[in-house]
């Protein structure tokens, strides 16, 4: 590994800001921006969805960034660079979002409106998507390899924190549309974003002067070549096929939440739109458990905590079934709390392995891969949810409670499912063939744990 040092509460800190901008970028685009297109100019929630969804049909770039940045070096540094090309592109896009909305909000037909929001969610998805790998790559490289994973989890937990954070602070800023306070919540973003994004990375990887001139370096592997080396490796494909199954399970429920709190047991909108607080909170508090109690357990041995955790949501999404066909309000609370704590234990077992599914050499375009398992079927799995909700309920006229729990079943189904293709993934071995060091004791011990 080319840099490696010690990674301080403090340098973890810094490098977290790096998600404040990420948090207001996000918010701004997905949340405000499509509520006011739908709810307040009365424009259909499809073309709206499609454009932000265009970040889904364009996650391929994740591969070519990390891919650069595992080879190209520029003015000595491999990861920032392209950092900063991409969070760039997402500062430039948001005024066009702004440009949408102020031409929208005249005619919902105009098409120099919907070509400024086409720009915007466009460029603002290439941005987030070839910096969104080599950013992990950094974090992973800027701590000893036995910390690589829990340094990983503790950016990510702050990401949670900071999209709680920026929602509350936006939604009592702008209670209701107002186009010049949506001006000024773009002109924060930038600037602040764009500040943060600095602060966080400037300094971080350490820059490696160039070969000399008469010094032959070996050639580069081409983009094609390392995917077919990657995927030659069934534990690497039992790995994407994990991320995709364990996502499309996990987020079959995300588009349906709010229905089934209105649809179930009539509760009011300001009701359901606290669902996704509960079991966020509590992904939070059980990361930053997780991040106390398994801080000093080396990445490669975080297999059976993320089983633990799949089990856990799988019983969430049981309770939650149960509620709904039931009619037991009382427990949905509860149901969303469970579920919200094994999804904090697996994605702190989740992101160490793939820190260790990701070597060193190729570690920007590992990561790439593992970003698209994640995007493309995390909106894969909010889809289907969607649809066979309509399926179920609208089509086929099941009752509410029943539509509801088969959903919940079926994503029970799948996250136990996930649990069985993750105990046939070699992690151990993958490690150590790819030069980690593995203190078999320990293993042993970590397995009978």
């Amino acid at each position: 590994m080319e840099q490696e040092t010690r990674f301080t509460f403090w340098r973890g800190l810094r490098l977290g800001t790096f998600h404040i901008g990420s948090a207001m970028g996000d918010i701004l685009m997905t949340s405000i921006w499509n509520r006011i297109l739908i709810t307040s100019f009365g424009i259909p929630a499809t073309p709206v969805s499609l454009l932000i969804a265009i970040r889904y049909l364009i996650s391929p770039l994740s591969l070519w960034a990390g891919h650069l940045s595992d080879n190209k070096r520029i003015f000595g540094l491999r990861r920032t660079p392209i950092i900063w090309l991409g969070r760039g592109l997402m500062a430039i896009s948001l005024p066009f979002l702004g440009l949408s909305v102020v031409r929208l909000g005249v005619d919902s037909r105009d098409p120099l409106g919907w070509t400024f929001a086409a720009l915007s969610t466009l460029i603002y998805g290439i941005g987030t998507l070839i910096s969104g790998g080599p950013f992990l790559a950094l974090v992973r490289e800027s701590a000893p390899e036995e910390r690589q994973g829990s340094a990983i989890a503790f950016i990510e937990t702050l990401l949670i924190i900071f999209y709680a954070i920026v929602g509350i602070v936006f939604s009592v800023w702008m209670p209701v549309f107002d186009l010049q306070t949506f001006w000024q919540m773009i002109a924060l973003t930038v600037i602040a974003g764009g500040f943060f994004w600095l602060f966080a990375t400037v300094g971080i990887e350490h820059r490696q002067p160039d070969r000399a001139s008469g010094e032959r370096q070996p050639p580069a592997d081409g983009l094609g070549t390392v995917l077919r080396e990657i995927w030659a490796d069934n534990r690497t494909r039992r790995f994407f096929f994990f991320l995709a199954l364990t996502m499309f399970s996990a987020w079959a429920k995300d588009a349906i939440l709010e229905p089934f709190g209105a649809d179930v047991f009539g509760l009011s909108m300001g009701a359901t739109t606290r669902f996704n607080s509960y079991w966020q909170t509590a992904t939070v508090v059980t990361l930053i458990a997780g991040g106390i109690a398994w801080r000093k357990r080396r990445p490669e041995l975080q297999g059976r905590i993320s089983q633990v955790g799949l089990l856990i949501m799988a019983l969430g999404m049981i309770m939650l079934a149960a509620t709904s066909l039931a009619g037991l309000r009382h427990l949905v609370e509860p149901a969303l709390l469970v579920f919200g704590s094994g999804f904090g234990i697996y994605t702190f077992g989740g992101l160490s392995l793939m820190a260790v599914m990701s070597p060193d050499r190729h570690a920007g375009t590992y990561l790439g891969l593992w970003s698209i398992s994640i995007l493309v079927f995390k909106g894969l799995g909010t889809f289907t949810g969607g649809a066979l909700r309509d399926v179920l309920l609208l089509r086929l006229g099941l009752d509410a409670g029943l539509a509801y729990s088969i959903i919940f079943v079926l994503q029970a189904v799948g996250l136990t499912a996930a649990v069985l293709v993750l105990s046939r993934i070699d992690i151990l071995g993958f490690a150590r063939d790819t030069g980690r060091h593995v203190d078999m004791v320990e293993a042993r011990m970590a397995a009978a744990d």
